[in-house]
């Protein structure tokens, strides 16, 4: 029996979508650890985790919506500027 070759790699497309999913489950466990946190100094080294992997899950998002694997819809302004009434009279 012969085995495929190509059936155990990963495309391009999959290998990003892949990175993508990781990074969004990284930065909600890191979002998680940051708010839980007892002390500053490690609330702030966490925030800087966060940062750093939003910074990166952004990187491929862009690379994917650039490539046309990944894309968004424009917002419906009308929508948008319900919201923005909705939430412009709830700030503490």
């Amino acid at each position: 029996m012969q085995m495929d070759q190509n059936a155990n790699t990963f495309t391009e497309k999959e290998m990003l979508t892949d990175l993508l999913t990781s990074q969004k489950t990284m930065t909600d466990g890191y979002n998680t650890f940051a708010n839980e946190c007892a002390t500053p100094v490690i609330k702030t080294a966490f925030m800087n985790i966060l940062n750093e992997e939003h910074q990166i899950q952004n990187e491929i998002f862009l690379e994917m919506q650039k490539r046309g694997w990944y894309q968004t819809e424009a917002a419906d302004q009308n929508k948008v500027c319900q919201a923005k009434q909705k939430f412009s009279g709830n700030v503490m």
